[in-house]
């Protein structure tokens, strides 16, 4: 047995690399390993990538119009990002699953619209407005937690394809989201519900973004330290290995779709509460935006790979390309054109990613 202090030899390029005892790569004259690889490493980590990507967006759209970097500007691309960052953490978890929720648009609109109803009501029966807003957004997350239930059963006891259990799911929730509101907008609620929605500190946060910011962090720590986020990724990889470990696999994605439908009524409160009304048209297209938020940010669609930090730049690449587009004259209507784009490249560049790892491994 070679004592531990003895060093290795590996090829490296052209030339021999030597690992030494304090793992210390140096090229065959000894000398340290030279700015240029370490630097190439750097770059090519995923989420120093997306970082570059986002910062040359934010330089393109700054030359088109200077005001893409006002305090205004930024404050409206922190709300966007809010509602598609809510989604797109639920949807983080479902797709490293190697599923997919279609169904959170939809489910944010009907969990904005029951909690304004209930607002409401409770309002003009003469409950205050603290009691209403409380059992409102209690009213909201159980319709969110209800979907994500009858997307897991659809799933794991029906057996219906992810895409299919939620595509059914999604037009159900617009349906529902439409006979509950008639098609019209629910307003009437109490004055606190826009002061609670709109006041900013600092001009930039309001009280629904520190609550976005506080999620995000407990769900980034769940992902990443705890045995729910191991799971996940374990069963994305190989779901019968998972089975055959121990995991109840059923379980935890039923567990995974209650909390990917949470966040989108989260979502759906934080839109009500920004604007003051719940719409039947709220959720339109956001589960287009969650899914490119989640794809760009890295996360696989073949499941078993994603971190938050990826997921997180990729929500505020999609919303502030769409808040630069609209900032340079681009019209409204071309935003769900983008998002498709956005999704079809990021899916091919891992698609060719996961192609170039194969040959190379192949090689080897």
């Amino acid at each position: 047995m070679r004592p531990a202090s003895t060093s290795t030899r590996t090829d490296a390029g052209a030339g021999t690399a030597v690992r030494g005892p304090g793992g210390a790569i140096a090229g065959a004259g000894g000398s340290p390993e030279g700015v240029g690889p370490r630097l190439r490493r750097i770059l090519l980590r995923q989420d120093t990538a997306l970082l570059l990507v986002l910062l040359i967006m934010v330089a393109f759209f700054t030359v088109m119009n200077p005001l893409f970097l006002s305090r205004p500007a930024f404050a409206t691309i922190l709300q966007d990002w809010a509602p598609v960052m809510l989604l797109a953490i639920g949807q983080t978890y479902v797709i490293m699953t190697a599923g997919i929720d279609l169904s959170v648009g939809s489910t944010l609109g009907l969990s904005g619209v029951t909690g304004a109803l209930v607002i409401r009501a409770l309002t003009e029966g003469g409950q205050p407005a603290a009691i209403a807003i409380a059992v409102g957004v209690v009213a909201a997350l159980l319709v969110g937690a209800v979907v994500g239930v009858v997307n897991g059963l659809l799933i794991t006891r029906v057996g219906l394809a992810p895409f299919i259990a939620t595509l059914a799911t999604m037009g159900a929730g617009a349906g529902m989201t439409l006979v509950v509101t008639r098609g019209v907008q629910i307003a009437g609620g109490p004055s606190e519900v826009i002061a609670l929605g709109t006041t900013k500190f600092l001009g930039l946060v309001t009280v629904p973004l520190i609550v976005v910011f506080v999620v995000l962090a407990i769900a980034w720590v769940v992902m990443e330290q705890t045995q729910f986020g191991r799971w996940t990724q374990a069963i994305g990889s190989n779901g019968f290995a998972s089975r055959g470990a121990g995991i109840n696999v059923n379980r935890h994605l039923m567990k995974v779709y209650v909390l990917s439908g949470v966040t989108a009524a989260l979502g759906g409160l934080f839109v009500y509460f920004r604007l003051g009304s719940g719409s039947p048209t709220s959720g339109l297209g956001f589960e287009l935006q969650a899914i490119a938020a989640v794809v760009i940010g890295g996360t696989s669609l073949f499941g078993g790979s994603g971190r938050m930090s990826g997921t997180v730049l990729g929500a505020l690449i999609t919303t502030s390309v769409l808040s630069g587009l609209i900032l340079i004259g681009v019209g409204p209507y071309w935003q769900q054109v983008v998002v498709g784009v956005l999704i079809a490249g990021a899916v091919g560049v891992q698609q060719l990613s996961s192609v170039r790892q194969s040959r190379g491994a192949s090689r080897g």
